[in-house]
């Protein structure tokens, strides 16, 4: 168990440095406020299972 939840933590983290990655270069290429609005746009399509298939908790 130990070792699942070890590898769900570094695989976050490394969603988590993707995300991070991603936000900066919109923020960079076309603005902050375009970086925020689409992350907040993403967070609702998948509040709204609109993003596809999603694994559910």
């Amino acid at each position: 168990m130990q070792t699942e939840l070890i590898a769900e933590v570094e695989s976050k983290d490394e969603f988590f440095e993707r995300l991070a990655k991603l936000s900066e270069e919109m923020a960079a290429k076309h603005g902050k406020d375009f970086s925020m609005g689409a992350l907040v746009l993403a967070a609702r399509w998948i509040a709204e299972n609109r993003a596809g298939k999603l694994k559910t908790n």
